[in-house]
């Protein structure tokens, strides 16, 4: 079981991701360095770069774990809504929310990691609702969830009805989730089709150095073949650095 996490806006990769990024990133700096270059030393020294792309590696699984968390979130409004629905309290709600989620999400899913922190503050601590909800948005990094919370914050010191405005939230985030998905659904072919051109350069010379090592190997040998590959090679790079902004919805 994995603790509660400080903050979903920040990712620590585990030991083993860690080793699997830097040796894949390592090997495919190497071979790209390789393929442009030719020389070992380049593509040794090259592959220490990998280092440079862990923040953006963490960035990318921070923002699909709050994507995550968000989808599971909407979950538990209906189970919360039916809760307070049938007259229970929001620590009760909260209690109840754990135990029938448990059947739907893993131990190790972000939101059961949260639930059974509640659950546990609840039981043991005796914490508040309150506390534990406001702790809970400010380390989602979520929109939805920090709005929900306010909202029930107001609710429950300006008095309204609580299971109606969990219900209304839940349809909200629905819709709003919805809307996002076929957004995502509509630029995954223009990614995937950038992501293709990106790599044709790179497979064509591939081609070339297997086929025809001969007809390339002024640009190998010579200082200005060299300064030429190194100018595509960094065409190809701002390339795709532009298509991964430009089909980035959430940015």
């Amino acid at each position: 079981m994995t603790d509660r996490i400080d903050d979903y806006r920040n990712y620590e990769l585990s030991r083993r991701q860690l080793f699997i990024f830097c040796s894949a990133g390592y090997g495919v700096l190497f071979g790209v360095i390789w393929l442009f270059f030719h020389s070992l030393l380049l593509s040794l020294l090259s592959g220490a770069l990998i280092w440079r792309f862990l923040p953006a590696c963490c960035r990318h699984l921070a923002r699909r774990r709050r994507r995550e968390l968000l989808r599971q979130f909407r979950n538990l409004l209906y189970s919360l809504s039916s809760s307070v629905a049938a007259g229970r309290q929001m620590e009760e709600a909260i209690l109840e929310a754990e135990e029938s989620l448990s059947f739907l999400y893993g131990e190790d899913t972000p939101l059961m990691t949260e639930l059974r922190h509640m659950g546990r503050s609840i039981r043991e601590n005796n914490e508040n609702d309150r506390r534990l909800l406001t702790d809970f948005a400010r380390r989602s990094g979520c929109e939805d969830i920090n709005s929900f919370v306010q909202v029930y914050l107001t609710c429950r010191s300006m008095g309204g009805d609580l299971a109606r405005i969990i219900a209304h939230t839940s349809e909200v985030m629905a819709e709003r989730m919805e809307i996002e998905e076929q957004i995502a659904v509509l630029t995954a072919q223009k990614k995937l089709e950038g992501r293709i051109i990106s790599l044709m350069p790179l497979a064509m010379l591939l081609m070339l150095n297997l086929l025809s090592p001969s007809y390339i190997d002024v640009l190998y040998t010579t200082p200005a073949g060299h300064i030429l590959m190194a100018l595509c090679l960094g065409g190809i790079a701002a390339g795709v650095v532009w298509m991964e902004k430009l089909t980035d919805v959430e940015n």
